[in-house]
């Protein structure tokens, strides 16, 4: 019987819901954040759910963090955000060249790309680039920078963002990051070869894909919200199956990783 912990907070809930789709000898990137929420749904959630599958039951899984492998959560600095010489004096297996991330993605050894975004529509589709009209935007985001390549190439992306009729919208005002395009056959029709966008891991539910029309689709719920709850947060029709469960809440060994290993000063996340 699963030892599931009673005192969890939404951010621990996706971090293992993440952590739960991560497997040996896959290779995940995660990006720099902006600062704020956007870096803990970003970056912080992503960081975490790839040391806790390490720590637990994938240990042969890399996390490639900008241009370093395997860097170690139990030296993290404070303030690797702020400061660039930080995160390069960050302990970690190798520092790479971004030339050599590029090449990495590009010849399909990156299994995960962790993206997020200012909006994400049906399809999965991803804008982090401007809101509003592109030549006279409502507002500037941070543009698209490696947003590309995760979604082209990576065997799969995973999309952690918080749940929002601003956010999930019909159509992206910009298209940074090629989701599962207009539906069915879109990514093969422009010949991208990476897998798409698998799930999106967010603060009230998780989604992932329907198959044949490849539109979002409720996958769990998370506990004490409702998929009318959800619904009514997000600004397309969901695909909504026939019976929706409960995502399933982290353990107690979980929750004292996160807490006492991986992220004990709140730095990458909400405790």
């Amino acid at each position: 019987m699963t030892n599931h912990a009673t005192n969890y907070t939404v951010d621990e809930l996706m971090t293992v819901a993440i952590a739960r789709d991560l497997q040996n000898d896959e290779m995940a990137f995660i990006g720099l954040g902006t600062g704020g929420r956007a870096l803990q749904v970003a970056v912080g959630i992503p960081f975490s759910a790839c040391n806790l599958a390490r720590m637990t039951h994938a240990p042969r899984f890399n996390i490639l963090f900008e241009t370093m492998m395997n860097p170690k959560p139990d030296v993290m600095p404070e303030n690797f955000i702020e400061s660039d010489a930080a995160v390069l004096n960050w302990p970690c297996d190798a520092h790479l060249t971004p030339s050599e991330v590029f090449n990495l993605f590009r010849r399909g050894k990156v299994t995960i790309g962790f993206v997020s975004g200012a909006q994400i529509d049906q399809y999965g589709n991803l804008n982090i680039v401007a809101i509003g009209d592109y030549h006279r935007p409502k507002a500037r985001l941070v543009g698209a920078l490696l947003q590309t390549e995760h979604m082209a190439f990576g065997k799969r992306n995973i999309i952690p963002v918080d749940l929002s009729r601003r956010t999930f919208v019909p159509k992206v005002d910009f298209r940074s990051g090629f989701g599962h395009g207009e539906g069915s056959g879109s990514r093969e029709r422009y010949l991208l070869p990476g897998g798409g966008p698998k799930l999106v891991v967010t603060n009230m539910a998780v989604f992932d894909f329907e198959e044949q029309s490849r539109r979002m689709r409720i996958h769990s719920v998370h506990p004490g919200r409702t998929v009318e709850e959800i619904k009514a947060n997000c600004s397309f029709e969901l695909v909504v199956p026939d019976y929706v469960p409960c995502t399933e809440p982290p353990t107690r060994e979980q929750v004292d990783l996160l807490r006492h290993y991986i992220d004990p000063h709140g730095i990458l996340m909400n405790h």
